[in-house]
């Protein structure tokens, strides 16, 4: 169970080439969901080591923060941010669930979604930045990568529905224990508070669990659940707010 976990991790959350999982019901989708900070480590290392070189080089702050996120989005294939548009643009629509939900189906994005977009990066990108400026930006982006991704179990605990009877929500959606989505956080906060002064890293980390709950709160309740948008949307937010708190 735990490798086809890793599998769907692996395959649904980066465009690392595993073999597809033998098999995927409730219980590996809970892994999946579970074990995704495991499955971003080789991205959270790519966008450390970008930080890196364009420190070495002498690069702008902001210019070494745009080449990391953006490789973390190229190798994430643009999911989660995708999915931050979807959302903005479904909430944005209309206060009518079906409608909302269609327009999330929907492969474009819209004006609110795209603004949504925009103003997000900018915010990670400017955060990113600011960390790096401060002489952490190396640690930042990977505990940001990390964390953005530990949300997922908690946005699949057990007690959140899905907004659709089909899609990666529904697979997923209350798939995880509560106690496990707890361990998770516990895991990503005690590595953020031995990497960074422990109130700041521990701070980084409950921010963007708060910032991805709020979302997720929002969408359950004008949407009905969560959908594989509304689980991107909140990792991007995570990494948002993740970031903030790290950029000083």
């Amino acid at each position: 169970m735990i490798a086809d976990a890793l599998k769907m991790a692996f395959g649904t959350l980066t465009t690392v080439r595993v073999p597809a999982p033998g098999l995927i019901d409730r219980r590996v989708a809970g892994g999946a969901m579970v074990l995704a900070p495991l499955a971003v480590v080789p991205l959270a290392a790519v966008a450390s080591v970008i930080v890196f070189l364009g420190d070495l080089a002498g690069l702008p702050a902001f210019a070494s923060a745009a080449l990391a996120l953006g490789a973390v989005a190229l190798g994430s294939r643009g999911l989660h941010l995708d999915g931050l548009a979807d959302t903005a643009d479904g909430l944005g629509a209309s206060y009518d669930r079906e409608r909302a939900l269609e327009v999330m189906r929907r492969g474009d994005s819209g004006p609110t979604g795209i603004a949504t977009l925009v103003l997000v990066l900018l915010v990670q990108v400017g955060a990113l930045a600011g960390a790096i400026s401060a002489g952490h930006g190396i640690a930042a982006a990977a505990i940001a990568v990390l964390a953005g991704r530990g949300v997922l179990s908690l946005c699949c605990a057990r007690g959140v529905p899905s907004a659709r009877p089909e899609g990666l929500g529904a697979t997923v959606a209350g798939s995880v224990p509560v106690w496990t989505a707890a361990v998770v956080f516990a895991v990503l906060a005690s590595a953020a508070a031995l990497v960074f002064p422990w109130r700041q890293g521990l701070i980084a980390v409950a921010l963007g669990y708060l910032a991805a709950s709020a979302l997720l709160a929002r969408c359950v309740q004008r949407l009905g659940g969560v959908t594989g948008d509304v689980l991107g949307g909140c990792v991007e937010v995570a990494v948002a707010a993740v970031l903030l708190a790290l950029s000083f």
